[in-house]
């Protein structure tokens, strides 16, 4: 804490100090996301005092009601007494096949398509089997900036990652910038999210196909993170079988695996159910050295019958009839999904101005020559400060965010905002206290 100690804060700076010493963090600006929920949870139990909170990528909507009704239906049937098949139930990967044709215009086998404990899980079980389909190629390479726990997957794992920040390799400077890592042999996999966790860039059709044509000359896996489904406002991306679709590497390459999450598109967060789809052809291929793990060398064999069976034994039964009606529902054109979670983009507008009146300054805030949209989070600084500083100062004032230096950003001085649990009513909360904070310290 800085000046704020001889000044009045909204937040008790003497209740804020002493959960900090309590918390055992060196640095609270280097925590974990669950650290933070942690540490604001006892400080708001303490002082009585609502923070706006930031630090957590949580839905803040309601699920949708047609998924609800699925998977009531489906317990109610008497689903929940019998295991589910491991490769997911018949209607959920139909619909998980037309939804993928619907809005990305691409072709993937029905058999293809699996259900995931979450695209947590679906990450883990194809490093599991990606990372090890070649024993020269033991790396992930992270386009980041990216989610942290995905790297946390790799030190569990015991598995090799590199990673760069892409902002300023954007457009045609990506494709050198990716082949100084794959010119040496040893990267299995590329993964990035689009729209991107933290920073909400997008990458354009320039970057995809950059991407695409170096999977397929230097044998790589690209594994497309698309938690963040269609979440990219400035187009409208909610038409089934109309373009524009949902952008995707897998127009460029066909060594690819989709991650598609229910839990931010669909607002499904809590029952833990995503996709997982491999590449018709990635899926049939065979690599000899799969053996050394698993009972055959064919990738889909080995991630179905290897590592999902393995890690959970199939995904709940009753949330995939859920899953699969929502996705009936939006292939059918009878629910527009992505009307529903627009509201993420009208809090960050709003939400980005009050930062930037307020002497804060947006960090990443272009896509190529195109401004960022507006959607589930947003990046910001604060002049003369970096992010480790900036976040624990912001507490005494309320707010809570994470820092970037955690996501491999190398913009350290960066903090990351999810919007999705600042409901409208806390917006004068939080523009107060941001300009009690710039009072204080500009």
């Amino acid at each position: 804490m800085n000046d704020t100690t001889i000044k009045k804060t909204p937040i008790d700076a003497c209740v804020v100090q002493k959960k900090l010493r309590e918390s055992g963090l060196e640095k609270v600006g280097m925590a974990s996301i669950r650290e933070i929920v942690r540490l604001v949870n006892e400080i708001e139990n303490e002082t009585g005092e609502k923070y706006v909170r930031m630090e957590m990528g949580v839905p803040g909507l309601p699920p949708a009601q047609v998924g609800i009704e699925g998977e009531i239906e489906a317990l109610k049937n008497g689903v929940a007494s019998k295991y589910p098949m491991i490769e997911g139930v018949d209607i959920l990967k139909k619909e998980i096949s037309r939804f993928i044709k619907n809005f990305i215009n691409i072709d993937i086998d029905e058999k293809n398509c699996l259900p995931t404990v979450g695209s947590m899980q679906g990450a883990f079980a194809s490093f599991l089997v990606a990372c090890r389909r070649d024993v020269n190629k033991d790396t992930t390479l992270f386009i980041d900036p990216g989610f942290p726990v995905q790297k946390m997957q790799h030190k569990v794992l015991g598995l090799k990652y590199e990673t760069f920040d892409v902002y300023n390799y954007r457009g045609d400077k990506l494709k050198a910038k990716l082949e100084e890592y794959l010119e040496k042999g040893n990267i299995s996999t590329i993964l990035y999210s689009n729209p991107n966790n933290p920073s909400w860039i997008c990458f354009t059709e320039k970057e995809l196909q950059i991407i695409g044509e170096l999977a397929t000359k230097y044998d790589i896996i690209i594994m497309e993170d698309l938690a963040y489904f269609a979440m990219d406002f400035r187009k409208d991306l909610s038409k089934p079988g109309e373009a524009p679709y949902q952008p995707s590497v897998a127009k460029y390459t066909d060594n690819f695996i989709l991650l598609i999450s229910s839990s931010k598109s669909f607002s499904y967060a809590g029952q833990r159910i995503g996709m997982m789809a491999i590449s018709n052809g990635l899926f049939n291929k065979r690599f000899p050295d799969l053996k050394r793990f698993y009972k055959t060398d064919e990738f889909g064999y080995s991630m179905v019958y290897g590592a999902i069976y393995s890690l959970s034994s199939g995904t709940s039964h009753s949330a995939q009839y859920g899953l699969a009606a929502m996705l009936k529902a939006a292939n059918d054109g009878d629910f527009n999904f992505v009307e529903d979670v627009k509201e993420y983009g009208e809090r960050a507008k709003i939400m980005k101005k009050m930062f930037t009146d307020n002497g804060f300054r947006i960090v990443y805030d272009m896509d190529e020559d195109e401004p960022l949209a507006d959607g589930f989070y947003f990046t910001f600084s604060y002049p003369g400060m970096d992010g480790v500083d900036l976040l624990e100062e912001l507490l005494y004032y309320g707010i809570s965010a994470i820092s970037l230096s955690t996501t491999g950003s190398e913009r350290h001085e960066g903090l990351r905002a999810c919007v999705s649990q600042i409901h409208r009513s806390q917006f004068e909360d939080l523009e107060q206290r941001l300009k009690e904070f710039n009072e204080h310290h500009s």
